[in-house]
């Protein structure tokens, strides 16, 4: 019984590590759509997401199901519960990504980039991806110190995303308003992508360590128990 349960542990951790990888896939879609007004890069997002809303559902059943009938302590049901909530957040994610390409299609066949930040929104999607694929490793790992790598990229995200309000509030700034609403709406989905990176960051430390402490001290506390 005891390793049928460990099995559906790993089970667990297998399933957060495909959806995971099905948000990268998606975020990279989605943000190479929007930057070259692929319309059929981002119907395949949009349909895709499907699949990761269908995973999720998957998995927050099993998690479910091992509370009920193995009722699981201490890191088991650690692992359990964040899994719940690691979960959300990915599909939150896969949400987002599906939003960007959803402004790609809406907008086909102009462009949905707005004129003057073609190369501010190249960065942040490159970024995204990025933070995606370490949140991948993350996941499969439980590396800690992934999680700080995660946290500067989300760092240059928010200095990018900072930029685009800038840019738009500025004297100089000459698009219509339809270009103001996508650049406002497409920078906030990118930023939003990376903070759930972030969020999901923090809940992999407490499952290494069981608290919410600060980053800096969770990390301390793993790799002290880990010594």
């Amino acid at each position: 019984m005891r390793e049928v349960f460990h099995q559906s542990l790993e089970d667990v951790q297998a399933r957060l590590v495909e959806i995971s990888e099905l948000v990268t896939v998606a975020i990279d879609k989605a943000t190479r759509a929007f930057g070259s007004s692929d319309v059929s890069l981002a119907e395949e997002v949009i349909d895709a997401d499907l699949v990761i809303d269908q995973k999720t559902v998957e998995l927050d059943e099993l998690a479910i199901e091992i509370l009920a009938r193995q009722q699981p302590v201490a890191r088991d049901l650690r692992i359990v519960v964040s899994a719940l909530r690691v979960s959300a957040s990915l599909e939150r994610m896969g949400d987002i990504a599906e939003h960007i390409a959803q402004l790609t299609r809406m907008r086909f066949p102009e462009r949905a980039v707005p004129k003057g930040l073609k190369s501010t929104f190249s960065k942040m999607g490159q970024l995204d991806v990025e933070a995606a694929r370490l949140l991948t490793e993350l996941l499969r790992t439980i590396d800690l110190t992934i999680t700080d790598r995660i946290r500067d990229l989300d760092d240059k995200i928010d200095d990018l995303h900072v930029s685009v309000f800038e840019k738009v509030l500025s004297d100089s700034w000459e698009g219509e308003a339809s270009a103001t609403v996508d650049a406002t709406l497409a920078s906030r989905y990118h930023e939003r992508f990376a903070d759930h990176a972030v969020s999901i960051g923090k809940k992999m430390i407490y499952l290494a360590t069981g608290d919410w402490a600060s980053h800096g001290e969770a990390f301390e506390a793993a790799q002290a128990a880990n010594a």
